[in-house]
This record gives C-alpha cells, sequence and structure tokens, in this order.
C-alpha cells in the first residue's frame, strides 16, 4: 500500500467478494432467474456475469434481453427476471459467509470513514447489512445499483464524501478501473474472487493483492 492502512482518510469497500463471500451466490441466481429461457441462454448470461464482475445486475439483464435472447421490447421479461433474481438472492446474502475481521479493521483505522460501493442493488445492499447488524461500521454510506460504480465514486468524491488519500478493496477488474478513475489506491482481494485469471492479471498491471482482509493487519 502507497499509505499505511491507519493512515486513509477512506477507505471504499467493494461487497461481494470482499466482505461477502456472495459471488456463488449472484452467480447462482442470475442462472436460475433466466433458466426458462433455456439453458443455453441462461449459461451465456453466466459466462457475462462473470466476465464483468462488479457490474450491476441491470446492464447485465439489459445485456442477455438484448443481445443473448435479441428481444424487442423486453421490459417485463426484464422486470420479471429481475424479481425472480431477487428472490434468489436474498436468503444466500443473509446466511453465506461474512469477512471476520471488519471489527478489527475497523479498531485499526479508527480515524477514516468507510463506505460500501457495490454493483448489488442499494436498497437490498442496506437491508442485508442492517440485518448482519454490521452497518453501522461504514458511517460514509452503503451505496449500490442503479447508478454504477463509476458514477458512485465520481459523486462521493466530488461531494467531498470520499477525501484522499482513499483506497478501494475490491475483487473485480472493474472495481481497479473504477478505483483508477477516480485516484483511489487499490488492494485485489483474492479470496472469493470470480476472476479467472487473477493472478496473471495483477501482475500484468502492477496490483498489490492480499488473500483475504486479514492480510492488512499482518
Amino acid at each position: 500500500m502507497k499509505q499505511r492502512f491507519k493512515d486513509y482518510k477512506t477507505i471504499v469497500f467493494d461487497c461481494d467478494g470482499v466482505l461477502l463471500d456472495s459471488n456463488r451466490v449472484k452467480s447462482d441466481a442470475f442462472y436460475k432467474a433466466v433458466l426458462a429461457y433455456g439453458e443455453e441462454a441462461a449459461r451465456g448470461l453466466l459466462k457475462h456475469h462473470q466476465e464483468n464482475g462488479g457490474v450491476s445486475r441491470y446492464k447485465k439483464f439489459d445485456y442477455f434481453f438484448d443481445h443473448i435472447l435479441k428481444m424487442d421490447n423486453p421490459m417485463q421479461e426484464k422486470k420479471r427476471a429481475l424479481e425472480l433474481y431477487s428472490s434468489h438472492v436474498w436468503d444466500g446474502l443473509l446466511k453465506c459467509k461474512s469477512e471476520p475481521h471488519l471489527e478489527e479493521l475497523k479498531r485499526n483505522s479508527p480515524d477514516s470513514t468507510w463506505l460500501i460501493v457495490s454493483g448489488g442493488d442499494q436498497k437490498e445492499l442496506r437491508k442485508v447489512f442492517s440485518e448482519r447488524k454490521c452497518d453501522g461500521l461504514f458511517q460514509g454510506g452503503i451505496f449500490g445499483s442503479p447508478d454504477t460504480k463509476d458514477e458512485i465514486l465520481a459523486r462521493e468524491v466530488n461531494a467531498k464524501n470520499i477525501t484522499f488519500p482513499a483506497l478501494f478493496i475490491g475483487d473485480s477488474k472493474y472495481d481497479y478501473i473504477a478505483a483508477k478513475g477516480v485516484g483511489l489506491d487499490f488492494i485485489f482481494v483474492s479470496q472469493w474472487t470470480e476472476v479467472s485469471d487473477w493472478q496473471k492479471w495483477i501482475k500484468d498491471n502492477g496490483i498489490e493483492s492480499i488473500e483475504s482482509l486479514k492480510g492488512i493487519l499482518c
């Protein structure tokens, strides 16, 4: 890290694959939500989802109906798929493993502002972290789709809710691109990532990585 962890004024966390072991939950939910359109189409959406980690569900379903199925005016079908996806994913988000070192990390960065910036649905995220009773750790806010990570980060930087030096902790290529776009330092977390070529990718791009958030405490 360019700064010691405790010296960052703002720390931004992705959710899936960083705070929660929920990448598989999301992958299964995408597949099941569109299986009625056939296994080949469902596998196509799953592949697109896993190749575009961190991108919102809204854009992924847009891609499915517009480019995989090539439907005209699929508004109702998209709405139904989103509802199915949400129903499949909710229980998984409440039951999946979470990062066990958050409280300890917070004690190690008492003066930093924490945020969540995720591709997950914002209302759903806020409910999940409230149910898990750890939403109070993220005093800077919990943000998600339908706004993109690029839009959220730019907005929060402009509003001075993100102040520098600032760090983004993520597990996808999009997380890195979004962080870099607004000048945040970046650390890649590998433990639960679905990026298949992550070792080569971080080496090629000179990206710092840790297996889990425990690595920051070492």
